[in-house]
């Protein structure tokens, strides 16, 4: 039932994809598929994920930038709730874009989603009261391999969209990442 529209190399950076599923509405509401894997197959995205993930968080809550390094995942990201600015950053060693970003606002309303290759950081900020963003991983999550950058590292240049009228909330961990430039990847 299901079709996708793929958008590729979004940014100008390889492998990113923003992934458009089909949606069906009347005035009862909506019906999507949110991942169909033959539908991702025939697009040419032929990944298995192992790991499905919920996060909610309030306004102003920046997650991230995070990333595995020995075990690194690859993500296909959708907003259930809410609207977030989405981030992925090209960290691949060998890539012409290595460095460079990606932000864009995400809703629950637009349906969008994210696909973050492999190598990419990851990261978030909540624009709505609240937000929940589930995730698709093709890796499992290993706790002693996560790795960061720091959200405001000045040569990545991240144009976030921070909120005058709402503090800026980090956990600890995302408050003590290095720049880039100070991170062995």
């Amino acid at each position: 039932m299901g079709k996708i529209t793929v958008e590729r190399n979004i940014g100008g950076i390889e492998g990113l994809c923003i992934i458009i599923p089909e949606k069906h509405g009347d005035s009862r509401g909506f019906f999507i598929e949110t991942y169909n894997e033959k539908d991702m197959r025939e697009a040419g995205l032929c990944h298995t994920f192992v790991q499905d993930n919920h996060s909610m968080s309030g306004k102003g809550v920046l997650r991230g930038l995070h990333l595995q390094k020995e075990h690194p995942q690859l993500k296909l990201i959708r907003i259930v709730r809410g609207t977030v600015f989405d981030v992925a950053v090209d960290l691949r060693k060998d890539s012409k874009t290595f460095g460079k970003w990606y932000g864009d606002i995400f809703t629950e309303e637009d349906g969008r989603q994210l696909l973050i290759p492999k190598g990419f950081a990851h990261g978030y900020l909540v624009l709505s009261d609240t937000a929940e963003i589930c995730y698709k991983c093709d890796e499992f999550y290993c706790p002693g391999d996560e790795l960061g950058i720091a959200w405001d590292d000045p040569d990545i240049g991240i144009e976030w969209p921070l909120p005058n009228d709402t503090p800026l909330i980090l956990s600890e961990k995302d408050k003590g990442w290095k720049m880039l430039k100070e991170t062995a990847l």
